[in-house]
């Protein structure tokens, strides 16, 4: 008999962690995910200003210690989460090449951008697995598929490898009844993307609209003709994390407005 289910993207009763949550795309998620009825905790760095309907931890998520009270903390208030978003992350190095990177820069950029995710993992998966049919989606970037050399070497590098350990993972977890997935955004307007811009115009001493027009030039454009807004990547999320996902794991969706000059 054919197996049918309905588009259910309802997360009544789901508890759900999402790292990085203050702001950009994970404030975006942490508030969709909110609206499909689950509980949701942010964690960050600090706290956001301004009241805030997610329960909020602090946490530095490039210090292993802060992963093991995070978890902690979320296992004894709230006996444990069904969701996983995996978003802390970020450019914090130079452009310019090989070069110009330290060995400190490509392991800050490995710390906040792959490491803090298999830490969190690592923390919060026993307890995912005696629960079933939770999720663990980590948010990666289409850099991870396409490295700009000058300008994101050390953060495309720690995003392939986040890429590489989520598929890996999937493998494992698959009959554990646990799914991972991965979501790789494109350019985003979030305030690191305008930063990032900004930071670029007056490197190169031009306006900001020629920088983004030059930056988005080296990535082959957009063919959508615009950035995607942060609401667009929580949709893609809240889809991937519901139960009308629930044959997907492993894979990797790009959400870029069709900029990956690839096929897949």
């Amino acid at each position: 008999m054919a197996h049918t289910t309905k588009f259910n993207t309802d997360l009544t009763g789901k508890t759900a962690l999402v790292t990085g949550g203050t702001k950009g795309i994970g404030k975006a998620i942490a508030d969709e995910l909110a609206l499909a009825g689950a509980r949701v905790i942010v964690s960050a760095r600090n706290k956001p200003t301004g009241d805030s309907e997610h329960h909020f931890i602090a946490a530095d998520l490039t210090k292993a210690e802060d992963a093991t009270l995070l978890a902690r903390e979320i296992n004894e208030k709230f006996g444990g989460i069904d969701i996983l978003i995996n978003n802390v992350g970020g450019l914090t190095t130079p452009g310019g090449g090989f070069s110009t990177l330290t060995d400190k820069h490509w392991e800050d950029e490995l710390q906040l951008n792959l490491i803090a995710a298999i830490r969190l993992d690592r923390e919060l998966l026993p307890q995912m697995m005696t629960r079933k049919d939770t999720v663990i989606i980590h948010i990666s970037s289409i850099a991870g598929r396409q490295a700009l050399w000058n300008l994101n070497l050390a953060y495309a590098v720690s995003k392939a490898a986040l890429n590489s350990y989520s598929k890996a993972l999937s493998t494992e977890l698959a009959a554990k009844g646990v799914r991972v997935l991965t979501v790789s955004p494109g350019a985003t307007k979030t305030p690191p993307m305008e930063k990032f811009i900004t930071d670029y115009a007056s490197s190169q001493n031009i306006p900001e609209e020629e920088a983004l027009a030059q930056l988005l030039k080296q990535t082959g454009g957009i063919p959508m003709g615009r950035m995607a807004e942060p609401e667009e990547v929580a949709s893609l999320v809240r889809y991937l994390v519901s139960p009308a996902a629930g044959y997907l794991t492993g894979s990797i969706y790009a959400i870029d407005g069709g900029s990956l000059p690839v096929v897949s």
